[in-house]
């Protein structure tokens, strides 16, 4: 028997349609508002200080569905690192550039994302729980190696990658550091284009540059 055009099934079907859009939607929404209250308590206390609890009620969610999104606080943690440098699409077109030109543009950027009023207070008070807490430290060395340098040195094909990855992240964050969260009077007041011809040549050896290989160790006996 032919259904009428009133007929509940089509109707159904269409709002089941719907439903897998509706909640790509909904989910959205939800990760970005979780995402938006971590970084908030993340700045204004500290790593260790911030609980899963006080970002779900900042979020108005169930403490469950903050892990259920991030699985665990220290990998929301590093979600919140993600938004303000993003750099992934500039390290992108990094690699096909000239890779004798990598230093120079990987620290100019770097250095851009702090420069901005907007992300350099919540990235300082962030940066700040690294120093007290051993998770926070690892959630950032984990973005910075593999979210930025780690892409780089790769493309590089260079030998002792995982020492060159090392390096770079740990200049950068010493500049950072010294910078924006000490305040050493020479790095807070230098500018900016004067760092970059500073720091440029020490990063481009260590992305692309010979490493001396580690002595050999002594054989056992």
């Amino acid at each position: 028997m032919n259904e009428s055009p009133s007929s509940p099934r089509p109707q159904s079907a269409a709002r089941r349609r719907g439903r897998p859009a509706g909640r790509r939607a909904g989910d959205t929404v939800t990760r970005d508002r979780i995402l938006d209250a971590a970084r908030l308590h993340f700045a204004q206390g500290t790593y260790a200080t911030t609980t899963v609890r006080a970002i779900a009620a900042e979020a108005d969610v169930n403490p469950a569905l903050v892990l259920h999104y991030f699985g665990s606080k220290r990998d929301l943690f590093a979600a919140t690192l993600r938004l303000p440098f993003d750099l992934r699409e500039q390290v992108a077109a990094l690699i096909r550039d000239d890779p004798d030109d990598l230093g120079e543009q990987l620290v100019r950027a770097f250095l851009r994302v702090w420069q901005d009023p907007i992300s350099r207070h919540p990235l300082a008070a962030m940066i700040g729980s690294v120093v007290s807490d051993q998770d926070a430290a690892d959630a950032l060395g984990q973005f910075f190696s593999v979210q930025m340098v780690g892409p780089l040195v790769a493309a590089s094909g260079r030998d002792q990658p995982h020492l060159r990855v090392s390096l770079v992240v740990s200049h950068l964050i010493g500049l950072v550091m010294g910078r924006y969260i000490l305040g050493v009077a020479p790095l807070a007041k230098a500018d900016l284009d004067h760092l970059v011809a500073c720091m440029a040549p020490v990063v481009q050896h260590y992305l692309t540059g010979p490493l001396p290989h580690p002595a050999h160790q002594p054989a056992r006996r």
